[in-house]
């Protein structure tokens, strides 16, 4: 098994077992590692990243092959990456931009899988330019350039 298969392995059994999970691992060619966790329910703390870099670095030998290690938290406005960043946020406005290019802010209902059903707002037709109307749909992950929260204060 080679280096970088035992990281990623390591960073998703540490976090299956401390109820966070992995939104992204990114080596570079110079074995710079970047780890990127979340939670479905509670804000990832300095700890969880602490404990997670002793995890990994008691797991992966530098002797076998040196590299950095950073572990850090999905920023709330940072681009969705996985599923399950999406399912956390039902019910929550998200911003979309389709591969098209176009922009929708939507309500996000539900996500599963292979994507993700929203309700917008659309200017409605032959009712005067003021007047909306509630959209719903779906789409695939594969449709969505990129996907986050919008943050109200």
């Amino acid at each position: 098994m080679k280096q970088a298969d035992i990281l990623k392995a390591a960073a998703d059994e540490w976090a299956v077992n401390n109820g966070v999970f992995v939104v992204s691992v990114e080596i570079s060619k110079d074995n710079d590692v970047d780890v990127t966790i979340d939670a479905d329910s509670r804000d990832i703390t300095l700890d969880d990243c602490v404990a997670m870099t002793g995890y990994i670095q008691e797991r992966v030998d530098r002797d076998v092959e040196d590299y950095s290690l950073t572990i850090g938290s999905a920023g709330l406005s940072s681009p969705f990456k996985v599923p399950r960043q999406y399912r956390k946020f039902v019910g929550s406005e998200i911003q979309i931009t389709r591969l098209s290019g176009e922009r929708l802010r939507a309500t996000l209902l539900a996500a599963d899988d292979r994507g993700v059903e929203i309700s917008w707002q659309r200017k409605g037709e032959g009712k005067g330019k003021k007047a909306m109307e509630t959209v719903t749909g779906h789409l695939d992950y594969s449709e969505i350039k990129t996907a986050k929260p919008i943050i109200k204060f």
